[in-house]
C-alpha cells in the first residue's frame, strides 16, 4: 500500500478521533536522527490531543523545544544501543554486538516483564518505532505495534556478525523474531530490505518543519545573503577535530554543529549552540558537509541542500540513503583523507553547482500519525492477501544487496522498478554478457602483445574498455560514479596493460595451507581483470580533487588513481587516489605497519589495499621505485565473501598488470608469494599462500598440487574425465579477516608450540641415556621408546603437517588441551611464533581441534591425490567423497562451520544415499566446506554426467526453498595469471 497524502508541506494536523488515545513511542538508542524523525510524528499525535509516552535515551531538549504540552511524557530508558562508534565515522562492530548483548539480551526477561507492566499501567493503545524488544513486549501485553523506519536492526547487525563471530548470530535471529510481532511497517524512503516485517505501508519523507526563513536565520547570525555558507554536521561527535581557516574557499563561512565548549575555531567558522534548530540552519546554508543519516538526508532533500558526505564504515543503511541522495542530484562524496587533511575546496565548489531535484511529499510525519491513530482505534490497513508477498520481495532485494556478486547478478529485478525510481538503486554493472559477437565491440583496440586465448570474459572486459573510451562524462545521460570516473582514467592514445587472474575452488587442503599441507586447488572460470597505464606525472589525466591537491602541494608528483567496478554493489568508494610519495619515508619505503595503518584510516577505501598494496610490496621487497604516475581499473567477476579467493585474484591480477607495465619479470610462484605479503602485511588478513598460488600458477581443468612449505608446486594433476567438481555458494559471507579464522589459526600455532615444547622435554629426558646405551649398560628399549632423531626433528618442526598422524596420536595428542586462555598460554609458552596473528590474553582459544585438523588433512589430501589416478570405479569416487566429508566435519570441529554449508553438504548426502529406481547408482559422492570456512562455498565431487548436473540444480532449488537464497554455482575452469600472461593494447587511431 502506498500512501501519498497532502502536497508535502507538512503543515496539516491530524484530526482527533472520537476517543482519547495513549501511545508508547520507543525510540532506538542510536544518534539524534531517530529522535528527530520520531519527533515529527509525535508532534502530530500530541497536536491531535493524544498522550504520547516517549521512551528514549536522547536528551529531553530534542523533544521539549519543539513540543510544549502536558500530553508529552518523557521516560529515560535505554532498551537497545544502536551501533557503537569509535569516532564520528567508525563503527565498532564487535562492540556494537557485545553492548546490545549486555543491554538487551542478558536482561531480556526482566525488560519484557517491566515493559509489559508499564504498558498496562499507562493503558497504552499502540506501541511504535523500531526498538525490537518493544514489539515483543507489546504482543505480550496484548497491544498492537507499528514500526516507523527506513531500516531495522536485524539488517544492520547481520553484517556485523560476519566480522564479530558467529556466536552473535542469535542476536540477529532474536531481533527478527521480535519484529515479526509487529502489525506492519511504515516504511520511509531510502529504506533497507526488512524481510522480518509481515507487511509494509510506504509513507513520504518525515521531515522537521521550518520555523524561520533563510534571511531571518542569516540576519540573526550576522551573515550577508551573498556569503556562501556550509553547515558542518557530524551528529555532535567531531568535537575534537582541529578545523583550519584555509580549508574553506575564500569568502566562505562554516557553521559548526556539535562543537565542544572548549573548542577554538578560526574566524571563518561559527560555533552553533548545542540546541540550535538544525533544519532552519540547513535551509539558510548553501551546502552541507557531514555523514549520512536518515535525518540529514531527508532534510537535505526536502530543503534542496547539496550534501557533501563522507562514508562511514559498516553503516549498513548508508548505501540506500546515498543512492537516494545521488538519484536526486543532491550528493557528492568526499574521500575521508581529504576531510581530515582539510582538502575541502574542490568538493564545496562542486556542491554549489548541483541542482537538487527532489519533488516528493515531505509530510511523512502527518501521514504516519494518521495511520498510527487509525490503527490504535482498530482500523485494518493491511489486506490479508498481500501478507508474505512483500516479505518475499524485500528478502530478494536483501539477497541482491548483501549476497553481492559483481559480474554475475543482473541487478534488482524489473518488478522492483518502483523502488529503483524512489531510491536511485541502479543495476549492477556486468561485463560478462558475451554473446559470441564481441569481436566487433573491441576492435577499437589493437593488441600489441599477448593472446586472449578465446576467453569470453576477457573479450567482454575489452568491450567495456571500448565503451569507456567513447563515453563523455559530461553527457546528460545518468552514469554510475565508477563509470564516470573510469571514463577519464586513461589516455586512450597510449598503451594499456591488461592482466587476468582467476579465483579458485579449494578441492582439498583449505586452512591446512599455513601449516604446510599439500593442497589441491582448481582455478575457476570467474576472474579479475586489471588494466594499468603509466604516464608522466605532468600528463596524467586527473580527477578534479586530485588536481586541486597537486596544485596545493606545489606541482606534479607521481599519483596513483584506481577505479573499482562493482562498488555500487557494496558500501565502498568506487575510486581511490594517493600520491605515491605517501609510501616513502625519505628515500626508503615506510614500514608495513604504517602502510597497513594508512589503508585502515578510511574503511570505505580499505579495498584499495589489495591493489595499491601490490605497489608497496614491489617497492619494499624488490626495491622498485615508481617515478611515473599510474592509472588502474579493476573489474572482477569473482564474488566477494564466497570462499573462492576474490582477494587473491585482485592481488595477482594487479601485480601482474603492474609488472607488465614496468617490464618486471617475476615468475608466477614468486609473484604469488609477494601477493601473500600484500594480504598478510598490508591488508592484515592472516591467510596462507594457496589462494595466490592457485590464481597465479594454476592451469585450466587441472588441480594445482602444492606443498605449502612455503609454496612448492608439486605437479599439475589432470582431472580425470569421469570426475567433475562444482562450487556451491551458501550465501553466508566469508572473510579470512574474520575473528573465527584468525582464532583457529592462533589455536593451530599454539598446538604446534606445545608439541615442539613436549618434544624438547622428551628429548632432554632421552639424551642422558644415550651414552650408556652405546656401551651396552642400559636397556636399548629406553632409547627406542621415542627415537632421538625423531624427537629432534619434532622439537624443531616448522610445519605442523610434517608430523604424521600416528606420531601425533601416540606421543602428543593426550597432552593437547581442548581450550586454553591466551594469558595461560603466554605465561607457559611465551609466544606462538606466528608473524601474522597475535594472542589475545583475554580470549579463550580452541587448540585440540585446530591442531589435529592439519595433521590429518595433509594425510587426507595425499590420499585424495593418489586416488585420482586409481581405477575408474564407483569405489574410487566413494573413497574420494568420504575424504571430503571427513575434511568438512574436521572444519566444523575447529569452529569454522556454518549452518548454510552444513545444509548444502547434507543435501549432497541425501541425494547420494537416497533410494532411487534409476540405474547406475549415485552421481554425487561428496562435499566439503572450502577455504577459510565460516560460510562461503562448498566443493562437491561427482561424476561428469548429465544426471549430476541435474542433481546440482536440485540442490540449488532445495536450498532456496529452505533458506530463500539461490546458491551461485561455480563450474568450469580457466588459466591462471602466469598462463594468461598479459595483453598490451592501444586504441586504434581514427
Amino acid at each position: 500500500m502506498r500512501v501519498r497524502d497532502g502536497d508535502g508541506d507538512g503543515g496539516g494536523e491530524v484530526t482527533a478521533p472520537p476517543q482519547h488515545l495513549v501511545f508508547a513511542y520507543y525510540i532506538t538508542g542510536h544518534g539524534f536522527g531517530h529522535a528527530t524523525r520520531a519527533l515529527e510524528v509525535v508532534r502530530h499525535l500530541v497536536a491531535a490531543g493524544h498522550d504520547v509516552h516517549v521512551v528514549t535515551a536522547a536528551p529531553e531538549f530534542v523533544f521539549t523545544t519543539e513540543i510544549s504540552s502536558p500530553c508529552l511524557h518523557i521516560r529515560k530508558v535505554l532498551l537497545d544501543c544502536g551501533a557503537v562508534q569509535a569516532d564520528a565515522l567508525t563503527v565498532d562492530r564487535l562492540a556494537s554486538l557485545e553492548k546490545y548483548h549486555q543491554t538487551a539480551v542478558v536482561p531480556r526477561e526482566s525488560i519484557l516483564k517491566a515493559e509489559v507492566e508499564w504498558l498496562n499501567s499507562i493503558k497504552a493503545d499502540l506501541v511504535s518505532d523500531v526498538v525490537p524488544v518493544a514489539c515483543r513486549a507489546a504482543a505480550d501485553a496484548g497491544i498492537r505495534s507499528v514500526c516507523v523506519t527506513n531500516f531495522s536492526w536485524d539488517f544492520i547487525y547481520a553484517e556485523y556478525v560476519v566480522a564479530a563471530g558467529n556466536h552473535h548470530r542469535s542476536i540477529v535471529w532474536q531481533i527478527a523474531e521480535d519484529y515479526s510481532h509487529c502489525e506492519f511497517l511504515l516504511r520511509l524512503p531510502g529504506y533497507c530490505p526488512m524481510p522480518a516485517f509481515r507487511d509494509v505501508i510506504d509513507v513520504p519523507l518525515v521531515v522537521r518543519r521550518l520555523h524561520k526563513s533563510r534571511s531571518e536565520v542569516r540576519k540573526e547570525l550576522g551573515i550577508a545573503d551573498a556569503i556562501k555558507v556550509v553547515i558542518f554536521n557530524f551528529g555532535g561527535q567531531p568535537a575534537g577535530w582541529e578545523l583550519k581557516r584555509e580549508w574553506l574557499p575564500d569568502g566562505w563561512l562554516c557553521l559548526v554543529c556539535g562543537a565542544s565548549d572548549t573548542q577554538e575555531l578560526p574566524p571563518n567558522f561559527i560555533k552553533l549552540a548545542k540546541d540550535a534548530y538544525t533544519p532552519d540552519l540547513m535551509a539558510a546554508s548553501d551546502c552541507m558537509l557531514g555523514k549520512i543519516g536518515y535525518g540529514t538526508v531527508s532534510e537535505a532533500l526536502a530543503y534542496k541542500l547539496p550534501f557533501v558526505f563522507v562514508r562511514r564504515d559498516y553503516f549498513n543503511e548508508e548505501p540506500f540513503l546515498r543512492n537516494m541522495l545521488e538519484h536526486y542530484q543532491c550528493g557528492i562524496e568526499m574521500i575521508r583523507r581529504d576531510l581530515l587533511t582539510g582538502h575541502w575546496k574542490p568538493y564545496l565548489l562542486r556542491a554549489i553547482t548541483l541542482q537538487p531535484c527532489y519533488d516528493g511529499p515531505i509530510n511523512g510525519g502527518e501521514v504516519a500519525a494518521h495511520i498510527l491513530q487509525d490503527t490504535a482505534v482498530g482500523k485494518k490497513y493491511i489486506s490479508g492477501k498481500l501478507s508474505g508477498a512483500r516479505r518475499l520481495r524485500d528478502a530478494i532485494v536483501l539477497g541482491y544487496q548483501l549476497q553481492r556478486a559483481p559480474g554475475r547478478d543482473v541487478g534488482i529485478p524489473d518488478w522492483y522498478s518502483l523502488s529503483e525510481k524512489e531510491t536511485g538503486v541502479r543495476q549492477a554493472l556486468t561485463y560478462h554478457d558475451f554473446n559470441g559477437s564481441a569481436e566487433s565491440s573491441f576492435e577499437d583496440f589493437e593488441i600489441l602483445h599477448g593472446d586472449m586465448q578465446g576467453l569470453t570474459d576477457t573479450m567482454s572486459f575489452l568491450k567495456s574498455l571500448s565503451g569507456l573510451a567513447g563515453n563523455d562524462p559530461r553527457s546528460p545521460e545518468k552514469q554510475t560514479r565508477e563509470r564516470t570516473a573510469a571514463s577519464v582514467l586513461f589516455d586512450w592514445e597510449e598503451e594499456i596493460y591488461v592482466a587476468r587472474a582467476p579465483g579458485r575452488l579449494d578441492v582439498m587442503g583449505g586452512i591446512a595451507d599455513y601449516s604446510g599441507s599439500l593442497v589441491l586447488q582448481m582455478p575457476i572460470r570467474e576472474a579479475c581483470h586489471v588494466a594499468v597505464q603509466r604516464s608522466d606525472p605532468s600528463k596524467q589525466k586527473q580527477w578534479k580533487h586530485t588536481q586541486a591537491r597537486q596544485l596545493a602541494n606545489g606541482g606534479a608528483v607521481p599519483v596513483l588513481q584506481i577505479v573499482s567496478f562493482g562498488s555500487e554493489l557494496s558500501n565502498r568508494a568506487p575510486t581511490f587516489d594517493m600520491d605515491l610519495s605517501d609510501f616513502m619515508d625519505g628515500d626508503k619505503p615506510i614500514s608495513y605497519d604504517k602502510a597497513k595503518e594508512y589503508f585502515s584510516l578510511d574503511p570505505s577505501q580499505k579495498w584499495a589495499a589489495y591493489v595499491a598494496g601490490t605497489i608497496f610490496v614491489l617497492m619494499t621487497e624488490l626495491g622498485v621505485r615508481f617515478t611515473d604516475s599510474m592509472s588502474i581499473l579493476v573489474s572482477s567477476s569473482v564474488p566477494e565473501g564466497k570462499g573462492v579467493s576474490s582477494s587473491a585474484s585482485v592481488e595477482v591480477a594487479s601485480m601482474s598488470a603492474i609488472a607488465a607495465a614496468y617490464g618486471l619479470n617475476i615468475a608466477p610462484r614468486d609473484l604469488a608469494l609477494l601477493c601473500q605479503k600484500v594480504e598478510n602485511r598490508v591488508v592484515g588478513a592472516p591467510c596462507g599462500v594457496m589462494d595466490q598460488m592457485a590464481s597465479a600458477c594454476g592451469e585450466a581443468n587441472k588441480l594445482l598440487a602444492m606443498v605449502c612449505q612455503p609454496a612448492e608446486v608439486k605437479e599439475l594433476v589432470n582431472i580425470p574425465t569421469h570426475i567433475r567438481f562444482w562450487g556451491l555458494d551458501s550465501g553466508i559471507r566469508h572473510s579470512v579477516g574474520g575473528t573465527d579464522y584468525g582464532s583457529v589459526r592462533v589455536g593451530t600455532y599454539m598446538g604446534r608450540k606445545m608439541i615442539k615444547c613436549a618434544a624438547s622435554d622428551l628429548l632432554s629426558e632421552s639424551l642422558p641415556s644415550c651414552v650408556p646405551t652405546l656401551s651396552g649398560d642400559t636397556n636399548p628399549e629406553e632409547y627406542e621408546e621415542h627415537g632421538v632423531d625423531l624427537l629432534k626433528s619434532e622439537a624443531s618442526m616448522e610445519y605442523l603437517c610434517n608430523l604424521p598422524p600416528h606420531r601425533y596420536e601416540a606421543v602428543y595428542a593426550k597432552n593437547i588441551p581442548e581450550v586454553i586462555t591466551g594469558d595461560a598460554f603466554l605465561e607457559k609458552y611465551g609466544d606462538h611464533n606466528d608473524v601474522v596473528t597475535q594472542v589475545d590474553p583475554k580470549r579463550s582459544y580452541c587448540v585440540k581441534a585446530p591442531t589435529r585438523h592439519p595433521i590429518y588433512e595433509n594425510f587426507r589430501v595425499e590420499a585424495f591425490k593418489s586416488l585420482l589416478t586409481a581405477a575408474k570405479t564407483d569405489g574410487q569416487l566413494s573413497a574420494l567423497g568420504e575424504l571430503t566429508y571427513q575434511c568438512h566435519y574436521s572444519y566444523n570441529a575447529c569452529g569454522l562451520g556454518s549452518d548454510g554449508t552444513d545444509r548444502l553438504v547434507n543435501l549432497v548426502q541425501e541425494i547420494q544415499h537416497r533410494k532411487t529406481s534409476r540405474a547406475g547408482g549415485p552421481s554425487l559422492f561428496g562435499a566439503k566446506i572450502t577455504g577459510g570456512g565460516s560460510g562461503g562455498s562448498v566443493c562437491v565431487i561427482g561424476k561428469n554426467c548429465l544426471r549430476s548436473s541435474e542433481e546440482i540444480l536440485e540442490i540449488q532449488r532445495r536450498y532456496k526453498a529452505a533458506t530463500g537464497y539461490l546458491p551461485i554455482v561455480f563450474e568450469g575452469s580457466s588459466p591462471g595469471a602466469g598462463k594468461f600472461g598479459y595483453l598490451k593494447i592501444r586504441r586504434r587511431s581514427a
